[in-house]
């Protein structure tokens, strides 16, 4: 196990979160309804997650056999492990429906309603009730019945197309980028949601959230542009098209810094600082457009300077001119820096697999109502009894459950 400085934490079961007493009851798979509902059930919520039998497929995703993705983003939530293949378990949501603020999926588009749940019977069941349906592409339109897997939608929502370097291919992204932005949207969407039922009396709804859709909106105006120069943007690396400098740049020790000066003033400081003051008149440039048109002589220029100091040299000596810069950290680095350590911005927790499992922070950092890591994430099944106890489901009923295989029995090992 690699050590670290950072905050041992345990967990805070007694602290209740804003959101305490909203129920949500979370049949979604993957990654984006996995983080919309971690947020809110940092905060509170009262999250349960059924499960099939073999699990959401996070516990799936392992490193060294162990289900990192699960333990993170499933902690503050309940596990109920239900067939929904079997009429009966849906029988079961039907009864957890009256009781419960919000209801979120990720099936394909039609798949709930050939269970029989949905969004019309749902909210008869509970006008109230939050539906959130995650996909790939939407409800409708041409696409609505593709797969979405977010790798799709990285490649088609255009972030690929302006990700990486001219010379070579579109870059995707190496982590859940699409899942993570839609989780977030979703979240935020949610709220929005609910206060229309609880402040003003309203009715609940569907939130129809694609995975496509939050991402494209953060791409910036690119169709704008398009429309005004008949461009695309290009490709640039770690460049801007719309100041310089702007780059990663390579240090003594193999390390990179990234730095930006991108108001005047900034580049100013910048060319006093590596003992160029002249370049501050250099017609190449004098403008921000100048520097952004001769980026490559710039960068030659700063990456000459920067790659005869090691990353920390450049670091100290940058930060001490005020010019903008920071270490382009790998997660070795990041589990060291004091500022992550002080903040608690990761801490270890408690983990049977592990002794110790660094998780981030609650985000975001609320002052008076603050989120908090209540409990870890929950075994296959572990609140089978608790949540099935409270629609009348008593011990022979429930034994009758497991023996049809409607209800998967608590499975012990914390891994699966």
């Amino acid at each position: 196990m690699v050590s670290s400085k950072l905050h041992q934490r345990d967990y805070r079961p007694e602290m209740q979160g804003t959101l305490d007493g909203l129920r949500i009851l979370d049949l979604s798979r993957l990654f984006a309804g996995n983080v919309c509902t971690q947020m809110l059930a940092d905060f509170g919520a009262e999250v349960i997650k059924v499960e099939p039998p073999e699990g959401d497929t996070l516990r799936a995703w392992k490193t060294e056999g162990v289900s990192t993705h699960w333990k993170i983003y499933a902690r503050n939530k309940k596990s109920l492990c239900l067939d929904l293949r079997n009429p009966q378990a849906c029988e079961i949501i039907k009864a957890l429906v009256p009781s419960s603020d919000m209801f979120i999926e990720s099936f394909r588009p039609g798949v709930l309603e050939k269970m029989g749940l949905g969004p019309e019977t749902l909210l008869q069941l509970n006008p109230k009730l939050v539906v959130m349906r995650i996909s790939g592409w939407g409800q409708d339109g041409p696409y609505s019945q593709r797969p979405g897997f977010g790798t799709v939608v990285e490649g088609i929502s255009g972030f690929a197309a302006i990700n990486g370097f001219a010379d070579r291919e579109p870059v995707l992204p190496p982590m859940y980028l699409a899942d993570g932005i839609a989780g977030i949207y979703g979240a935020s969407a949610a709220m929005i949601a609910l206060r229309e039922v609880e402040l003003k009396g309203g009715r609940g709804q569907v939130i129809d959230l694609p995975l496509l859709d939050p991402l494209f909106s953060i791409l910036g105006p690119q169709s704008a542009n398009y429309r005004l120069t008949g461009k695309v943007k290009p490709r640039t690396g770690s460049r801007s098209t719309n100041s310089a400098p702007r780059n990663a740049y390579r240090c003594r020790d193999g390390r990179y810094v990234s730095l930006s000066a991108s108001i005047q003033k900034m580049a100013e400081r910048l060319f006093r600082s590596i003992g160029r003051p002249e370049l501050i008149d250099d017609p190449r440039f004098r403008t921000n457009a100048d520097r952004v048109r001769n980026a490559e002589e710039l960068d030659a220029i700063i990456g000459a300077f920067i790659a005869e100091r090691t990353q920390a040299e450049n670091v100290a000596f940058f930060e001490a001119a005020e010019v903008t810069i920071g270490p382009i950290y790998d997660t070795s680095q990041i589990l060291d820096d004091p500022h992550f350590v002080a903040r608690d911005v990761v801490s270890d927790y408690p983990d049977p697999d592990m002794g110790a499992l660094p998780m981030h922070h609650v985000v975001p950092r609320l002052e008076g109502t603050p989120g908090s890591i209540r409990t870890p994430a929950p075994r296959l099944g572990e609140h089978n009894r608790a949540v099935l106890s409270e629609i009348g489901i008593d011990d022979a009923g429930y034994a009758d459950l497991v023996a049809s295989k409607v209800v998967c029995e608590e499975i012990p090992s914390t891994a699966g």
